[in-house]
């Protein structure tokens, strides 16, 4: 097995060195923010994408000030970083990246002042988030979505996904593939770790920044492409929950999850069950954008090699 590297304390280390004690802030409390980036391998090209890292970093910056953390490195550092790590690796292959900011101090006590910052990046190699090639079977999770006022689904915090653990266990316990979260005011948020789209028509339609939901770097893709490439008229506004059984199509997209057709919601099945044809265009389209095989949106694809 060739050796992997990951970035750690301001070096790059093989991936059995990484390793932070037990009494860690961010093991003991989940006082980390991080971001899932992912790169393509464009056969053609011999060239591995990674897909839209400034972006992905921008918002990590963003979680961290929420978090009262010191992002230690500037976003032209981040991006050299990334790039060096992936040519130490030597990828030629899809992968995902995530760096990670966390409270590194040995300390008891949940507070985020008088704490230490520290920055973790580690790559893997991955293909797809979901198994197989078929729409899922989704329900409508029994817990609700966390509140802005109180693990901010705005801030991509470790420790917040303890709420979507619970979300996708109860889900696939009761034999659905995942789960579309609602707000405690009986709103629909997004799915269990990833945002959710809507199709009525020529309409694209997804829930809001404030409605609870991480502003994905998918999303906002989704919403470009569909508008400029597909003509798709995009919506942003609150969904209820019946709309979900009535629509004609509906998908979940995020950097792990890409493009996730749904065949169906609490048994309420899409047309044939099977991926909708606008959803199949869009991810099609996508696919395509991620690996730098669309000039147009080659600029959203930093080059490996």
């Amino acid at each position: 097995m060739e050796k992997e590297f990951y970035f750690m304390d301001g070096k790059y280390v093989p991936s059995n060195e990484a390793v932070i004690p037990v009494r860690t802030h961010a093991f003991l409390y989940g006082t980390s923010v991080f971001e899932g980036i992912r790169a393509y391998w464009n056969e053609d090209e011999n060239q591995l994408y990674i897909f839209r890292a400034k972006e992905h970093i921008e918002r990590m910056f963003n979680s961290a000030k929420i978090m009262f953390m010191d992002a230690k490195y500037t976003l032209i550092e981040y991006l050299d970083i990334i790039s060096s790590l992936l040519k130490k690796n030597n990828y030629k292959e899809n992968c995902y990246i995530r760096p990670e900011i966390y409270k590194s101090s040995l300390k008891i006590g949940p507070g985020l002042y008088d704490c230490d910052d520290s920055v973790l990046i580690f790559t893997i190699k991955l293909g797809n988030y979901f198994k197989g090639d078929e729409a899922l079977k989704v329900c409508v999770s029994n817990w609700n979505r966390l509140q802005d006022n109180t693990i901010p689904p705005r801030a991509k915090i470790s420790g917040a996904y303890a709420n979507t653990a619970l979300m996708i266990t109860e889900a696939k316990k009761s034999g659905f593939d995942d789960a579309v979260s609602i707000s405690a005011d009986g709103k629909v948020a997004e799915g269990s770790a990833m945002n959710f789209f809507l199709v009525e028509g020529n309409s694209l339609i997804t829930t809001p920044a404030t409605s609870n939901i991480l502003v994905g770097v998918t999303r906002n893709t989704v919403m470009e492409i569909a508008k400029e490439e597909l003509g798709m008229e995009i919506v942003e506004r609150e969904i209820n929950r019946t709309e979900l059984y009535i629509a004609d199509e509906a998908f979940f997209c995020g950097t792990g999850a890409q493009i996730a057709p749904i065949a169906s919601i609490d048994h309420r099945a899409y047309g044939n069950g099977k991926t909708g044809k606008k959803t199949e265009l869009i991810q099609k389209l996508y696919n395509d954008v991620v690996r730098g095989k669309v000039e147009k949106y080659k600029k959203w694809c930093t080059p490996v090699y």
